[in-house]
């Protein structure tokens, strides 16, 4: 087994967070408006680091594999 390098396991990982996080800002910006921004945070981050851990991360490290 070939263990990844941090620099393209870092660059991967912000690939995938930045984008996440401006699009559930985005999607979620009408129904959170009005909130401070730490409870913003809270509730973006609850929903981002689940898919990040279950789902995109391991797609993407699986797609990746040979790259990483």
């Amino acid at each position: 087994m070939i263990k990844s390098s941090r620099h393209k396991t870092v660059l991967l990982t912000w690939l995938i967070v930045y984008p996440m996080i401006t699009l559930l800002l985005a999607a979620l910006d009408p129904a959170l408006g009005h909130l401070t921004l730490p409870l913003k945070t809270l509730i973006v981050t609850l929903i981002m680091v689940p898919a990040m851990v279950y789902f995109a991360m391991p797609f993407a490290t699986s797609h990746l594999k040979r790259w990483l």
